[in-house]
């Protein structure tokens, strides 16, 4: 229990007193879960919207395996990424395994259908809840994506923190890609992976408890957008 305590107080000072490693670590990982993100908004919010408002054979058939897609084991979508990126694979040419460049594409794979899917939920009840208004100013399914994103603005944040809290938890997919390579590679989730193993409880630790702040961070901005989002919708009721 001493011992403990000892870590968990080694811990401490690390976060408080700044610990340069530890927040070069914490730093590289917000910055590449953070444009995993906007990537994946900028493909997963038009297509999840245009899912929703458009009508066509296999949309049934598209929405079941984005749904599907939600629920990728990361470590699958690493070792297809490895492949892809490999020296013998399609895009091995460009070098990008084991960079941070790999690990921001491993998350889009994991992150786009979440943002997609939540998208498509919100869009499409909106869209029918606006059918007959978008229909009498003579705006088609296609041209009323645009608007239904604006109008889904907030639930949208939520879908975008959903990703989020999904990129900068992962660790099987991003140290395959990443090989957790120090200063170059070296996240939090696989950090606390090989220091535990290595015994070095407190740096573990420190980064724990960032990232169980992080994880909090995110939950009470989700729980705060809905209920404005809700409030909302309230009022224009």
């Amino acid at each position: 229990m001493h011992d403990f305590a000892s870590e968990f107080s080694k811990a401490l000072s690390l976060i408080f007193e700044r610990d340069s490693e530890l927040w070069s670590i914490v730093l590289l990982s917000l910055r590449v879960s953070m444009f995993a993100v906007l990537i994946s908004a900028i493909i997963g919010m038009p297509v999840g919207a245009a899912l929703a408002v458009a009508r066509f054979p296999g949309r049934r058939v598209l929405i079941v395996l984005m749904n599907t897609l939600m629920g990728l084991p990361p470590v699958v979508v690493g070792l297809l990424v490895y492949l892809l990126l490999s020296r013998s694979g399609p895009l091995g040419v460009l070098e990008l395994l084991y960079t941070p460049t790999a690990m921001i594409l491993a998350q889009v794979v994991l992150v786009t259908p979440i943002i997609a899917a939540l998208t498509r939920q919100v869009t499409e009840m909106l869209a029918e809840e606006y059918s007959e208004q978008l229909r009498s100013l003579g705006v088609s399914r296609l041209s009323s994506v645009p608007v239904l994103l604006w109008d889904a603005r907030l639930a949208l944040v939520t879908a975008l923190l959903a990703g989020f809290g999904r990129a900068i938890a992962e660790v099987g997919a991003v140290i395959i890609v990443g090989g957790n390579i120090n200063h170059v590679t070296r996240v939090m989730t696989t950090t606390i992976a090989l220091e535990t193993s290595k015994g070095n409880l407190a740096l573990a630790l420190a980064l724990g408890a960032i990232l169980i702040g992080i994880a909090v961070a995110v939950n009470a901005m989700v729980s705060t957008l809905s209920l404005r989002a809700e409030q909302e919708g309230l009022r224009h009721a």
